[in-house]
This record gives C-alpha cells, sequence and structure tokens, in this order.
C-alpha cells in the first residue's frame, strides 16, 4: 500500500492534460456532446422512445454508424439493450447454429467463449487460446458455423486484423473497444458488434452491430427453426425493431443520443480515416514514451498486436504502478489502473478518438514527474 506522502504529490498545472479521463470503459465523454444534450431542454428526455423524437435519434445513430463504416450493400445496424454481454448471448441463440471456435486471449473473448460452451443445445466450441499479451490464429475447422475474436482485447491492451476464414460460415468479430479507433473493412466479417462507452464516448446499456446479409439470413433461419430463444435475447426481434428505429425494451435515451453526436463529430471530422489516424498518434506517442523510458516498457512484446486504442505499460519493481494510478487521480488524472484479473505491475491508458493525442503526450510528461516525485 502507497505511503500518506505518495498521495500528497502536487503535479504543475502546466504538465496537467486539459482533460484527465484516460479510462477504458466508460470512456472520456465529450463535453461539447453533453451541452448538446443539454439544448435539448425538456423535448428529449422523459419522452417515448415510440415516438419521433427518439427515434429520430435511432435513425440518426444508425446513418451516422453506416456512413462511419462505410457499410456494404445489403449490411444493417441492428441495436438492442443490454451491451456486449447481452449480445454475446443473443449471439449464442440466434447466430451460432451448432459449433463455433474462438480466439481467446483475454478476459473478453474468453466470456463469450463460456457463455457458448454452457449452450445446452449446442455443439461443444473450439477456444483457441494464448497467454495474456499475445494473440492465437483462427484454424480452419470441418463443421464450424461460426468463428468469434474480439478485434482488440480491452483488458490487455492486444490487437489483431479483421479478416475472413475463408468458407461458408459467419465471422463475429467483437468491436466493443474498437470501433472507431481501429481500422476495419467491415466487409470482411458477418458481425461487427461493439458497445457506446468506449469509442463512442456514450453511455452503457445498449449493444450496436452491422449485420451482413448472410448474418441477417441466420437469424431468419433459426428464428423459423423453432428454436426458444428470450425475447430480450430474439436477434429477430431486435432486427424488426431495429428497421423501425426503435429498440425492444426501453433503452437509456441519454446513450443514444450522446452515440449519434459523438458518430456525427467523428464524420465531420473526416470519418473512419481521421478516427484511426487520431489513436494511432496518441499510441505513438504512449508506447515510444515507454520504450523509452528506464522504469517502463510495452506489456504486449509484438508491436504488431499493440492496440491503439487501450495501452498497456508495465513498470519496472522499483516503481509501485498502484501508487502513480493513486497520485495522479488525485491530481484529477483518472482511470489509468490496470485490468483488475491481469494483476500486473502495469497502467492501462484509454487512447479512444475522443481523447486529444495531445492529452497522451501530458499523460507520459505527469507519470515521468510523479515516479520521480515518489522517489
Amino acid at each position: 500500500m502507497p505511503k500518506e506522502h505518495e498521495l500528497s504529490v502536487t503535479i504543475p498545472a502546466e504538465l496537467l492534460p486539459a482533460d484527465g479521463r484516460f479510462g477504458s470503459g466508460p470512456s472520456k465523454v465529450r463535453p461539447e456532446s453533453v451541452d448538446a444534450l443539454l439544448a435539448t431542454g425538456r423535448g428529449f428526455l422523459g419522452t417515448s422512445h415510440r415516438q419521433a423524437t427518439v427515434r429520430s435519434q435511432v435513425a440518426r445513430l444508425k446513418a451516422g454508424l453506416t456512413e462511419l463504416f462505410s457499410l456494404p450493400d445489403g449490411y444493417e445496424v441492428v441495436l438492442g439493450v443490454g451491451g456486449t454481454t447481452a449480445f454475446w448471448e443473443a449471439a449464442v441463440f440466434g447466430l451460432i447454429r451448432d459449433r463455433a471456435q474462438f480466439l481467446s486471449f483475454g478476459e473478453f473473448g474468453a466470456k463469450f467463449a463460456t457463455a457458448t460452451k454452457n449452450a445446452p443445445f449446442l455443439g461443444d466450441p473450439t477456444i483457441i487460446e494464448s497467454a495474456p499479451g499475445d494473440a492465437p490464429v483462427f484454424e480452419f475447422e470441418d463443421g464450424v458455423d461460426v468463428y468469434a475474436t474480439p478485434h482488440n482485447e480491452t483488458s490487455t491492451g492486444v490487437a489483431i486484423p479483421v479478416e475472413r476464414v475463408p468458407g461458408e460460415h459467419l465471422m463475429l468479430h467483437d468491436g466493443t473497444s474498437a470501433a472507431a479507433g481501429l481500422a476495419v473493412d467491415v466487409s470482411e466479417t458477418d458481425v461487427y458488434y461493439f458497445a457506446p462507452q468506449k469509442g463512442l464516448g456514450s453511455e452503457g446499456g445498449l449493444w450496436l452491430a452491422l449485420f451482413s446479409p448472410a448474418a441477417i439470413a441466420r437469424v431468419e433461419e433459426i428464428s423459423a427453426s423453432g428454436r426458444y430463444v428470450p425475447a430480450f435475447l430474439d436477434l429477430a426481434v431486435a432486427l424488426d425493431n431495429s428497421r423501425k428505429d426503435q429498440t425492444y425494451n426501453t433503452p437509456a435515451l441519454t446513450t443514444i443520443f450522446l452515440a449519434a453526436e459523438q458518430v456525427d463529430w467523428f464524420n465531420s471530422q473526416g470519418g473512419l480515416a481521421w478516427t484511426t489516424e487520431r489513436s494511432a498518434e496518441s499510441a505513438r506517442t504512449l508506447y515510444e514514451w515507454a520504450e523509452a523510458s528506464a522504469f517502463a516498457a510495452p506489456y504486449v512484446k509484438d508491436p504488431a498486436k499493440r492496440s491503439n486504442v487501450v495501452g498497456t505499460i508495465d513498470f519496472a519493481e522499483s516503481v509501485d504502478a498502484a501508487a502513480v494510478a493513486k497520485t495522479l487521480r488525485a491530481n484529477g488524472i483518472v482511470d489509468t489502473e490496470p485490468y483488475r484479473k491481469l494483476g500486473r505491475n502495469q497502467l492501462r491508458i484509454a487512447m479512444f478518438p475522443g481523447i486529444d493525442p495531445a492529452d497522451v503526450a501530458k499523460l507520459t510528461a505527469c507519470i515521468d514527474y510523479t515516479v520521480t516525485a515518489l522517489g
């Protein structure tokens, strides 16, 4: 535990970032988005999600995502309540015909694989694992009808490309922490799904997914097969409601508005090319600083697998990363703590496109100052 004096370090004001939020989810919400929400006054919050006022915001979000990801013909934006965890269960019921293969290289990929393994109506999945800090690759396998993996593993800061495994099956990519910050060709997957509390600079409780025609056909096939699916997790129901610019259950209206506002901002600045370069600039700053540091180093050894949206930085044994994080927090720089289950002496830094790269550079200076001050 850090000593009391460790929490009394005051970082000089000129070193501090303009915005000290570096959490990997919930992430920084832009003040401009909050101001836009406030400007709606009494006309939005507290109104029916089945009426035009809210449905127009759902339509705005869908249109913005269609533009941001340059959706191929036939792809549709589908959304529902519950976040990524709920989507995993929905995919178990509504997208996997019998057998799936998973890449598991951190906490979140493992959770989807576990949900599938526990489903009594599905065959046993194949789970290809690697140690945290690395990532495995798919292996073609007869009988597999879904291949699923994270695009970015939020817990470890590992990212892999979105690429198809050749064959007649569905590809599912979890873009929860990758969406908007990492390059993606959506035609290389059948379902690219994510939640809005990370790169989209919004709140949680909603899942968003980009469905290919093949994925839509699979949903319709399973729906017609007679398989029991709880209505809350029924992707056929979600698809029907999404086409009407609404959700089956009442959503958080704030979440929808903030996400739509962020996506419109992205598109106004240059779309995915702009957002991914912004995160890449932050990542270059963070990793180059760590590689040059006397006490820090990137946790992910292979530069090709280092994430541009979630950076994990190991500290030397002589430096107490927990004490550094506590000191940063006391100075208004928050949520730099590592993923709790990873159990490493490190910091985890979000670099979503809503985070100014200049603030990442300021953060590295604050870390240097703090380590020196703590002795």
